[in-house]
């Protein structure tokens, strides 16, 4: 068993189960995982819920998020952070918020398949619409699947979408990418750009894939995590 502990974050409009395809993997290669929740309420909130998650972890961390969870893990404090994997994710610098980044290069339709849901503080959540969800978020994962995950979304508040970024650890950790091409929430050409800031150790794009990259293409999102973990534990 491998003393270096997984610690996987999911993004928005998605939940702790979308990691599903990818621990059995992890834990086959003797990797302790902890799929952590995530709040999605804001940037400087969920970051420090995860933290703590982090903190408590005996021993060292691999922090691997998802789409809003790169964003998440990037503002991580505390705890033996080794390294960093960002699948279909943001890696935002200091000031950037995830709104920003997704309309910075063309190709994002998400905004025009949200739904809002105001909240007694004067907040919104945001749903994708659920007839809309699968084209949006999952268009490779078999329909019936998508439903479900559009069932059991879990909704993104505006504030973490505009909150900006505080500093980011990734300049000071080893970081890997990977990443579908026919990601429709962020651009393809936002997370070329991501991963070229980020100096990344190594960046993959899959071919045909869509955001729900967890879920449709578990094993290569397993690989990269094997191989950034081997090369930090």
């Amino acid at each position: 068993m491998s003393d270096l502990t997984v610690v996987l974050v999911h993004g928005a409009f998605a939940e702790s189960a979308s990691w599903a395809g990818v621990v059995p993997r992890l834990h086959a290669a003797g990797h302790s995982v902890i799929a952590a929740p995530n709040p999605l309420r804001s940037l400087s909130g969920d970051a420090a819920v995860v933290s703590a998650v982090v903190r408590a972890v005996p021993g060292p961390v691999l922090l691997v998020g998802h789409s809003y969870g790169g964003a998440v893990i990037s503002n991580v404090s505390g705890g033996d952070v080794r390294g960093l994997v960002f699948v279909a994710a943001f890696a935002p610098l200091a000031g950037e918020s995830i709104g920003e980044l997704s309309g910075r290069r063309p190709g994002s339709t998400l905004g025009e398949t949200l739904r809002p849901v105001p909240l007694a503080d004067g907040s919104t959540d945001f749903f994708i619409e659920q007839a809309r969800f699968r084209s949006q978020f999952a268009a490779d994962v078999p329909e019936a699947e998508a439903a479900v995950l559009a069932a059991t979304q879990r909704p993104l508040r505006d504030v973490a979408l505009t909150e900006p970024s505080g500093p980011p650890s990734w300049p000071s950790l080893p970081s890997w990418f990977v990443f579908p091409d026919a990601d429709l929430n962020i651009p393809v050409e936002m997370h070329r750009e991501m991963a070229r800031r980020a100096e990344a150790k190594e960046i993959v794009e899959v071919t045909g894939a869509s955001h729900a990259l967890t879920v449709s293409r578990p094993a290569e999102v397993a690989e990269v995590i094997l191989r950034a973990a081997a090369a930090v534990g």
